[in-house]
């Protein structure tokens, strides 16, 4: 017989064989025992996997909850600082806050104090806008008479228009008006010893000098720059405004008053109100 023949009947009886005859069976077992394991071999083998499976999914599960309770800490953690983080921006935004109330009460404040300081400004100006209305309604009054004198309008006219002009600023808006006259002994206004005369109006402290007369030229403005000077440095005190009142003035003088701050008024019509 070939091999493929015998292999073939092999193949066929030996089940039969080995079911019926053990020691055939055993022979087998024995022949074929290095290449496969046996029963117990097999089960040792399959125990000693799951007890590794077993340790391997304990220590993976001790390594999980390790994993966990790290994560939950460190949450823990940062939910601890956002906490805190919270807490100071909150703090910083109730002082920025506080301070931006702090600097509105402050703004309004010195709004209130601008307002107020605009009010009496406003007071003073209507009363002096008063005042020169006044000097304007007189100045119409006398117009035609000052018109016919012109420059030949002398001290005794120059009296009348000034006692005029206290009168009705002295009783219609309580301003002192009044006429003073300081020795210059050391001739520092006209260069010799004389008597400086200056007309004064005060009114809620505001000092004006003014200086009335028939007619103005550049040296009258020259003199009465020196006489406000003079009367300041007696005094001690600082005019706020300087007023020229007169029918005639020479043209060439109004430069020479701007530059000396010195207000002109001529006609009522050019008074600025």
């Amino acid at each position: 017989m070939e091999n493929q023949q015998i292999t073939q009947l092999i193949r066929q009886e030996l089940p039969l064989i080995l079911r019926r005859d053990p020691e055939m069976r055993e022979w087998v077992l024995r022949l074929t025992r290095k290449k496969y394991a046996d029963k117990e071999e097999t089960e040792s083998r399959f125990d000693r996997i799951l007890n590794e499976l077993r340790r391997d999914r304990e220590e993976n599960a001790r390594k999980w909850d390790a994993n966990q309770r790290e994560l939950e800490r460190r949450r823990e953690e940062q939910t601890r600082k956002w906490e805190e983080q919270n807490r100071k921006w909150d703090a910083n935004q109730r002082e920025l806050e506080r301070r931006r109330e702090e600097q509105a009460n402050k703004w309004e404040e010195q709004n209130r104090k601008w307002e107020e300081q605009n009010r009496k400004w406003d007071a003073n100006q209507a009363t002096l806008n008063a005042m020169l209305a006044e000097i304007r309604a007189l100045s119409r009054k006398h117009d035609s008479t000052i018109g016919a004198l012109g420059a030949r309008w002398g001290l005794q006219t120059e009296s009348s228009f000034r006692n005029a002009l206290a009168g009705i600023l002295g009783e219609s808006f309580g301003v002192e008006v009044r006429n003073e006259t300081l020795r210059d002994e050391a001739g520092e206004v006209f260069g010799r010893p004389d008597q400086v005369e200056l007309d004064v109006i005060i009114h809620n402290g505001l000092l004006i000098l003014c200086e009335i007369k028939s007619s103005i030229s550049k040296s009258d403005l020259v003199i009465f720059e020196r006489k406000v000077r003079f009367y300041e440095r007696q005094t001690q005190r600082h005019a706020d405004r300087l007023i020229v009142i007169s029918p005639m003035v020479d043209r060439r003088a109004y430069t020479l008053a701007t530059e000396l701050g010195i207000e002109v008024y001529s006609y009522a019509e050019d008074v600025p109100l």
